[in-house]
């Protein structure tokens, strides 16, 4: 993407754009009418893919990712885009073609004055890097779980992955600083009466769009909050003695979509699945079927209103 271009280039772009997209001319036409090259008509219509202003997609009526995504919708009651991947891809090639989907998915729930929730994760970090900027007025991007450990403070990782999301569409980011985990529940409680802590809740708790993955010990790509030092050896074998298949934003849950009785919620620090549930649009990001598990479980617990997922795991959740 061009986060470089200028007002005057975006401008020629919008204009070239249109007359090529719009009105049908060929490249040599639109290069007299605006007295330059039909290279530089290219580099203009490449310019308005990057910003935004021009935004393409593909929908066939025999496309197999839409047969797909009309099954996710009437099984699951979720918005599916499937991204087509060949099967033999690296996971991290997945990874990539799957948050590109992503960040043009955005472009359609995107709008002025919203609150929009984003976890941090792999996946919302590969997401975060191809985002299409988009010009957003009053909107603000709030962290929705601590990412601080033992190891580091995660602060860095965390508000870079927010950062971007609030350079790409002209926001502001709030940064949660606490612990992805608290050592004690009675800490928690204390620390959610102060009112620094209340104004980040009170924002989750207003939000009209929320970003996340599922988070899974399995998973090919490494989740985070599993490889980065946050759960230690007993509190992973506790988590698949209680059935836990998965998290979103480092709230667990098992197969069925339950979260109660699992102790390690208590200490978390991410939204309860009950204030999820409560936000008008919420987007699922997922690539491998080594997820499979916990996409299943978020499913269930009815966390998912739109869904970016990869062709195999599609295949594989509706099988």
């Amino acid at each position: 993407m061009d986060h470089a271009a200028d007002p005057a280039t975006v401008a020629r772009a919008l204009t070239a754009a249109h007359l090529y997209y719009v009105q049908d001319r060929t490249m040599e036409a639109i290069a007299r009418e605006l007295g330059t090259s039909r290279s530089t008509v290219s580099r203009l219509l490449t310019t308005a893919r990057a910003t935004g202003i021009v935004d393409i997609r593909i929908r066939s009526p025999f496309a197999a990712p839409q047969r797909l995504e009309e099954r996710l919708a009437e099984r699951f009651a979720v918005t599916a885009q499937v991204v087509p991947v060949p099967d033999d891809a690296s996971e991290v090639d997945r990874l990539q073609r799957v948050s590109i989907a992503a960040g043009h998915a955005l472009l359609d729930l995107l709008h002025d004055d919203m609150t929009v929730g984003v976890a941090w994760g792999s996946t919302t970090d590969a997401v975060s890097r191809h985002l299409v900027p988009k010009s957003v007025r009053g909107t603000t991007f709030v962290q929705l779980n601590g990412s601080g450990n033992t190891h580091t403070t995660g602060l860095l990782y965390a508000s870079e992955i927010l950062s971007r999301f609030a350079t790409a569409y002209g926001g502001s980011a709030q940064q949660f600083p606490v612990p992805a985990f608290f050592d004690d529940p009675r800490t928690r409680e204390a620390m959610w009466r102060e009112r620094s802590t209340r104004r980040i809740l009170d924002m989750q708790s207003d939000m009209d769009l929320v970003v996340f993955s599922t988070g899974s010990a399995g998973s090919r790509v490494p989740s985070h909050v599993y490889s980065g030092g946050y759960l230690e050896a007993h509190e992973l074998e506790e988590l698949a003695r209680q059935g836990v298949v998965g998290d979103i934003a480092t709230v667990f849950f098992r197969a069925d979509g339950s979260s109660d009785g699992i102790a390690l919620n208590d200490r978390a620090t991410g939204p309860g699945l009950d204030v999820l549930r409560r936000v008008p649009r919420r987007l699922c990001i997922v690539s491998g079927a080594s997820k499979l598990a916990s996409l299943r479980g978020a499913l269930a617990a009815r966390t998912v209103t739109d869904l970016v997922l990869d062709e195999a795991t599609a295949r594989a959740l509706v099988d």
